[in-house]
């Protein structure tokens, strides 16, 4: 699918979304409710002014990101510091448009999923507090985080742990160590996705 060329004084739902530094289905239901101005190109597609993203920051007490991200966004998120940067390591160069971020607990995890909005998560099941199958099920639902991948990740792929993944939403549950071929092949790089 071609990315449509659009002048960069008018916005796609995802990057007013990385501007606002909220999800796309949070700036769609804003501008569903007329608290968000948009305006449909002929093909039928939400478009926004930057001055009204500009506004509208202003006016709930926030400041607009300074740039806008197209590609990729993999949010990390393992407890183990050096698995999480060989997850990293696993992922650097799949792709030009790739942007990553490691979490290391819940909270940084919630933190970072409202700041940075990510596309893909990649989610250990062992983690302090909230484990990464309760993390899935408040994310998936969210209306607001449910469009996010989730990907799972443990050491002990057994079959109550993989099923509790996906039955809590994650897309997969990959058994660790995995390997750069299949992290390629879950994620999708060898397929044509449209993420912004």
């Amino acid at each position: 699918m071609k990315r449509e060329k659009h002048s960069k004084n008018y916005l796609t739902p995802q990057e007013a979304a990385d501007l606002l530094m909220v999800s796309p289905v949070t700036v769609r239901q804003w501008a569903h409710k007329g608290l968000l101005r948009s305006m449909s190109t002929p093909g039928g597609h939400r478009r926004f002014a930057r001055n009204e993203i500009e506004r509208f920051a202003k006016e709930h007490g926030t400041v607009p990101q300074s740039s806008v991200h197209n590609g990729l966004r993999i949010l990390i998120v393992d407890n183990d510091r050096q698995e999480a940067t060989r997850v990293s390591e696993l992922l650097s160069g799949m792709s030009r448009d790739l942007l990553m971020r490691e979490a290391h607990d819940g909270f940084d995890a919630g933190r970072l999923v409202q700041s940075f909005n990510p596309h893909v998560m990649l989610l250990d099941l062992k983690m302090p507090g909230l484990d990464g199958i309760e993390v899935c099920r408040h994310l998936k639902g969210d209306p607001t985080t449910r469009a996010i991948r989730i990907i799972g990740m443990t050491g002990d792929a057994n079959e109550k742990n993989i099923r509790g993944f996906e039955g809590a939403g994650a897309e997969a549950c990959l058994k660790k160590p995995f390997d750069r071929a299949h992290l390629r092949e879950i994620i999708g790089f060898d397929r044509s996705i449209q993420y912004a």
